[in-house]
């Protein structure tokens, strides 16, 4: 068994962030593309985004710290501290409209 302090990750990575000129830190610390599930920890300063995307399988994102928005298309949603969204299964993107972390969880589809 393994066990993971998304608390520590989140503040290295969010330290990682606010040093890096594109204003984002990732680590994927469960699973990988050669397993279905994926899970990645995600620093992004206020300001900073994921440009748009499409969507890899079944994914939410977990907000550990901070605000962001996620848009799809016409829709959009934010999430605080301790939100989850779930991922629309089309081209989206992640905006930190505060200094955020957040564990993206995806489940890869065929």
């Amino acid at each position: 068994m393994n066990k993971f302090s998304l608390d520590a990750l989140a503040r290295k990575h969010m330290e990682t962030a606010a040093a890096a000129s594109a204003g984002r830190s990732s680590e994927t610390f469960y699973g990988g593309h050669e397993h279905t599930l994926r899970q990645t920890l995600i620093a992004l300063t206020r300001g900073n985004s994921l440009s748009e995307h499409p969507n890899p399988g079944e994914a939410t994102v977990l907000v550990l710290r901070g605000r962001v928005r996620l848009d799809a298309d016409e829709d959009r949603w934010e999430g605080r501290t301790n939100d989850l969204l779930v991922v629309p299964p089309k081209a989206h993107s992640l905006e930190a409209l505060e200094d955020c972390a957040v564990v993206l969880t995806v489940a890869k589809i065929g």
